[in-house]
């Protein structure tokens, strides 16, 4: 079964303190390993800044446009994964290990298979 985890983080906060020599993107990059290895890795990516988004909204009949997304909402939708996992609980497991859980907060989502 596949599910998606989607990696929040708070785009204003200063970046969390890492260990000595390492990077946030390495730490991910081998999360990413990890998940490879185990045969769960389906694809993941980081988004740009939400600054860089835009949103449609439907208004009556009218579609608007407005730049990046909500801006009163403190986390933004920064990257994610898709991974496979027999069910919630193993989807969890792996997002528990995930350095996004330290920064941020991750939704885990099941799927609709068939698609």
């Amino acid at each position: 079964m596949k599910f998606v985890l989607l990696l929040y983080v708070d785009e204003r906060a200063a970046p969390p303190a890492q260990p000595a020599g390492e990077t946030l993107y390495q730490r991910m990059f081998a999360y990413r390993e990890a998940l490879a290895k185990a045969g769960a890795f389906v694809a993941s990516a980081p988004f740009e800044r939400s600054g860089k988004a835009r949103t449609l909204v439907l208004a009556g009949d009218e579609l608007r446009v407005h730049d990046g997304p909500y801006p009163d909402t403190r986390e933004q939708l920064g990257g994610y994964f898709v991974i496979e996992a027999a069910d919630l609980d193993e989807a969890e497991h792996w997002a528990r290990q995930c350095p996004s859980a330290r920064t941020g907060s991750i939704e885990i989502r099941p799927l609709l298979p068939g698609f």
